[in-house]
């Protein structure tokens, strides 16, 4: 049976554009994880890893062009979007480089032997080793900083992992462009090309997850996907850690004061964050609490005005757009629910903002509005109205995981008194913002990406500098002599490594 093939897709119209690759077979899946597996000796090399990164990031940047105009093509997130998101993703490879050179991933910790303590200590060196080969499966909403040259695989190259992608199918062209980029920067400092390669298919993810060589693995994508991917890591002969992105609501609270205070302001900033990207980002504020009454009311005018005025977007493909239609409809079903703009079909291959109300109260207990308190992808939110405390508490008791959380005060309350609503939304999120919008995600030490199920399968972060530890893992050397031991726990510490020595910082 011959290859599938792979098409490069407009989403604008439908049509394919050209013929990018053939999905890839088990017995090709295989090849390329045993070739990965076979360059990891090649990137022990700190200062090789480093500067590999940085090339890539420069390689990107110069292709600009060609990148932008490729991804364009494929998910018609438009110049200006993919302009700062390369940018974005040249960035988070230069930042994952002064990351290797400062060292402090490593996380080294020496215990010099102690016979004084009960029970005595031998002596112990402690640091972090790379797991091995990283499978990277890329986001379709990102075809840049969530896929081939995205966190995911910056990170891992970083901590020293070769890299496998399953390129995901609505860019393949771009995946291809990107992945021969870093393949240059590779070859350019001595490393082997297989560093980073790329399948497509369906089945190569599948296969990809199974390989007994694959460590570790990175997702973001769907619920059902994701979660099917992660069952497979997790029934191996040998379970892998699986760091999976799955989906989010981003729930967002306005108290009654925020709303009389700047019922405008939210209102306009609600729709400008849902509809960003045809509401295609994953910390889009899929779901708000808004109080009932004069205040809410003001607020909703406001959100009415700005999605009224956003013309209809094209989503990443097809079956997205058809998905989206067919799931606002169900929801503004619902009894109950309105519709102050409609969400759903914007013409044959675009859809039209639009937002759904309810009474919270609906949402408070189990039932078929529960359908409201799951992601809907695409340029929608749903505004629960309360009457009440008690209601934001009921229907927050109710979340699932989420990536963000947002909660909208006035002046006056950022005294403390709000302190209790922040209390209620920290076990909700991994991000919590408080008067600010989650779209838009900072590549920053201190940022989390990440949240509770099922907005991720695990505790890490997938961007920011502690990204890299998802591919790590502890091993210490006890009485080990100096001349055995790695460079970086030696006495003499030669390549001057941020480090505890008997439990201070040296």
């Amino acid at each position: 049976m011959a290859a599938a093939p792979v098409w490069s897709v407009d989403p604008r119209t439908g049509n394919p554009r050209e013929q990018v690759a053939v999905e890839a077979t088990a017995e090709e899946v295989d090849a390329a994880v045993r070739a990965a597996h076979a360059a990891r000796g090649a990137l022990a090399d700190r200062t090789v890893r480093a500067a590999f990164l940085r090339t890539a990031a420069d390689l990107l940047a110069e292709a600009q062009e060609h990148v932008i105009e490729a991804a364009d093509a494929e998910t018609a997130l438009g110049p200006a979007r993919l302009t700062g998101e390369l940018a974005r993703t040249a960035a988070q490879l230069r930042a994952f480089a002064e990351v290797v050179d400062e060292g402090a991933f490593l996380d080294i910790h020496i215990d010099h032997e102690d016979g004084s303590r009960t029970p005595p200590w031998p002596d112990l060196r402690r640091y972090k080793i790379p797991l091995g080969v990283v499978a990277v499966y890329a986001a379709s909403n990102f075809p840049l900083a969530f896929s081939v040259p995205g966190g995911d695989t910056a990170s891992a190259l970083a901590a020293g992992c070769p890299v496998v992608v399953k390129a995901h199918p609505d860019h393949p062209a771009t995946s291809e462009l990107c992945a021969s980029l870093l393949r240059r920067a590779a070859a350019q400092h001595g490393l082997p090309e297989d560093v980073l390669t790329v399948v497509h298919g369906f089945e190569a993810g599948v296969e990809l997850v199974k390989h007994p060589l694959v460590s570790a693995a990175g997702f973001t994508g769907s619920i059902r996907g994701g979660r099917a991917l992660f069952d497979a890591a997790a029934a191996r002969p040998a379970p892998i850690p699986f760091h999976g992105e799955l989906g989010s609501l981003n729930p967002v609270v306005v108290t009654e004061a925020a709303a009389a205070e700047r019922a405008e302001q939210i209102g306009a900033g609600l729709g400008g964050s849902m509809t960003m990207g045809a509401g295609q980002f994953c910390t889009k504020p899929g779901f708000v609490l808004a109080p009932a009454g004069e205040a809410g009311d003001q607020l909703l005018k406001s959100l009415t005005e700005t999605v009224s005025g956003t013309g209809s977007g094209v989503m990443l493909d097809h079956r997205m757009r058809d998905a989206f239609v067919q799931g606002v409809a169900e929801r503004a079903a619902l009894p109950d629910v309105e519709a102050p703009v409609t969400p759903g079909a914007g013409g044959e291959h675009t859809v039209s903002a639009g937002f759904l109300t309810v009474p919270a109260h609906r949402l408070a207990q189990e039932g078929p509005h529960d359908a409201l308190l799951e992601e809907c992808f695409g340029p929608v939110t749903v505004v629960a109205r309360y009457d009440s405390a008690d209601e934001i508490t009921a229907v927050l008791s109710r979340l699932p995981g989420n990536l963000t959380a947002t909660l909208q005060i006035a002046t006056e309350e950022a005294d403390g008194s709000a302190a209790e609503l922040l209390a209620q939304l920290t076990p909700v999120a991994g991000r919590v913002l408080v008067n600010g919008w989650p779209t838009g995600v900072a590549v920053a030490p201190a940022q989390h990406h990440g949240g509770p199920y099922p907005a991720t399968t695990s505790t890490s972060t997938s961007v920011g500098a502690t990204a890299i530890e998802r591919w790590l893992r502890p091993v210490s050397y006890q009485s080990t002599p100096e001349a055995l031991l790695p460079p970086e726990l030696r006495e003499d510490n030669p390549q001057n490594l941020p480090r505890r020595v008997d439990g201070r910082r040296a």
